[in-house]
């Protein structure tokens, strides 16, 4: 694995992004889980997952494609997962 890698998935990156999730007052996400849900589930499968992302067996789900109007009259494209 890169070195790169290991920095991006080292534990330390992981609850560096957690936090400014949550200072930033994150919200949840189209599948209602909350960022205190999301920091459970990751402290119990972390490692799972991350050994999946290493043997590059990790297979993230569909993301969809929405426009959001914007006030100008163009329009925002966000994306979202479907559960």
């Amino acid at each position: 694995m890169s070195q790169l890698m290991e920095k991006i998935l080292s534990r330390e990156n992981m609850m560096l992004a957690y936090k400014k999730v949550k200072a930033n007052k994150g919200a949840s996400g189209i599948g209602g889980i909350s960022v205190e849900e999301v920091h459970e589930y990751l402290k119990e499968n972390w490692a799972s997952i991350k050994e999946h992302i290493q043997k590059r067996e990790y297979k993230p789900q569909l993301v969809l494609r929405v426009e959001i109007p914007k006030p100008n009259g163009g329009v925002r494209k966000l994306g979202y997962q479907a559960w």
